[in-house]
């Protein structure tokens, strides 16, 4: 248990009976107000600010029950100061204190919400800060183009301040190039969601079972009744460590009467302008427009008179399991080249906003003939790196944030 701010030491000697060695652990018997033994546990106490919350903090390592725990956190809640934590109250004190930035906190969100290993990579460059470094190198070149440019305003009638330096518009030109590259990166939320692998087809092509195969559990009923599938079935899934939504859709096809199919059509075909990848089984070259890649796909080729393509991606058997394996590897393949590379920053919506503001702000500026326009526009920049970093923002984002996060975080 901790208990961080000003009265984390009193606390720690109320149940200790003693305040130990800084930053040592030590053993303790803990007792409650009137004496009575809760536990005998490690205590570990870490004066600010070089803890965590950059205030003074006290921790109690007990023994797990539910019971031993229930009494510690009576005991502390008895003693004057002392209240329980808010969801994420420790890491927005933190934040608040200026121990780690709004980036790092934003990957430490993540991190507590990651199930997959390409999720907990992402997760750990931003929470280190490796974002916040580049972002932090961002704003200094900008304070230092400023600079420049407030030179030739305050100065631009002397003999040694003549215009804006060469190079310039230059170094304006690189600047934004850079932010433009960053914003074509995977974002977060791709990561978040998984790669979106959506089954299409006809009825009777397969589409369930194959489905099922690759989620590895009976999830969508299949029968060889046209029109089994009337909705939209989606399973996350992890393969590799690479997160995965598939997706069994409704079978495809303009002549049926049948108004619950005709909305479960209508619904697939919603299902597939989403789609990051579409597994078509129908009739080679007939596939739907889509936004991502479309893979031919030769299913059931375990049955006799099953129809045959020319060149498919795969040619597969979901009852045999003939070629499920290879498209395995061939989908994580195709995900990791859509997803951000295992370790590398993936920005959220809001920080990609933010850059996609500092990149507008700084395209066509050195353009500008008025140095007071230039001026204006990499103060706006220097804004936008300044919320990415939570140096100016709002309450209700922030509360939106740490509430995220677990009681003891």
């Amino acid at each position: 248990m901790r208990v961080s701010g000003p009265a984390a030491g009193a606390a720690l000697s109320a149940l200790a009976g003693r305040l130990p060695e800084a930053r040592r652990a030590s053993y303790a018997t803990l007792r409650d107000g009137g004496g009575a033994v809760l536990d005998r546990a490690l205590v570990l106490w870490l004066p600010g600010p070089g803890t965590a919350t950059g205030e003074d903090v006290a921790e109690l390592h007990c023994h797990g029950g539910r019971a031993v725990c229930a009494a510690v956190e009576a005991a502390l809640a008895a003693l004057p100061g002392l209240r329980r934590a808010e969801a994420g109250e420790f890491t927005r004190r933190a934040f608040l204190n200026g121990r780690i930035d709004l980036a790092e906190a934003e990957g430490l969100a993540d991190l507590l919400g990651a199930e997959t290993e390409l999720q907990r990579c992402a997760a750990m460059a931003m929470a280190g800060g490796a974002f916040s470094g580049v972002v932090a190198g961002w704003r200094e070149r900008v304070l230092a183009l400023s600079a420049a440019v407030e030179a030739v305003l305050d100065f631009g009638d002397e003999d040694d301040v003549a215009g804006l330096p060469d190079g310039f518009a230059g170094a304006l030109e690189l600047f934004h190039v850079e932010l433009s590259d960053w914003l074509a990166r995977p974002r977060a939320e791709a990561l978040r969601e998984g790669f979106r692998v959506v089954i299409a087809g006809p009825p009777n092509a397969g589409k369930s079972t194959l489905f099922n195969a690759l989620v590895e559990s009976e999830a969508a009923i299949t029968a060889p009744v046209a029109g089994t599938t009337r909705d939209v079935l989606m399973r996350p899934v992890a393969l590799a460590g690479v997160p995965f939504q598939f997706l069994d859709t409704a079978g495809l096809r303009e002549d049926s009467a049948d108004a619950i199919e005709v909305i479960g059509m209508e619904r697939a075909r919603d299902a597939l302008g989403l789609a990051d990848l579409v597994l078509w089984l129908g009739p080679e070259g007939q596939g739907p427009e889509t936004r991502g890649a479309l893979w031919e796909i030769a299913a059931q080729v375990d049955r006799v008179g099953a129809g045959t393509k020319v060149n498919p991606r795969h040619e597969v058997s979901a009852v045999t399991g003939e070629g499920i394996n290879r498209l395995r590897r061939d989908l994580v393949e195709a995900a990791r080249q859509s997803l951000p590379a295992p370790g590398e920053v993936a920005m959220n919506a809001r920080q990609h906003r933010l850059i996609g503001e500092a990149a507008l702000a700084l395209a066509g500026a050195g353009d500008e003939g008025d140095p007071l326009l230039v001026a204006e526009r990499l103060r706006l920049a220097r804004l936008a790196f300044d919320a990415l970093l939570g140096r100016a923002t709002t309450e209700d984002m922030l509360d939106a944030l740490f509430g995220r996060f677990c009681i003891g975080k």
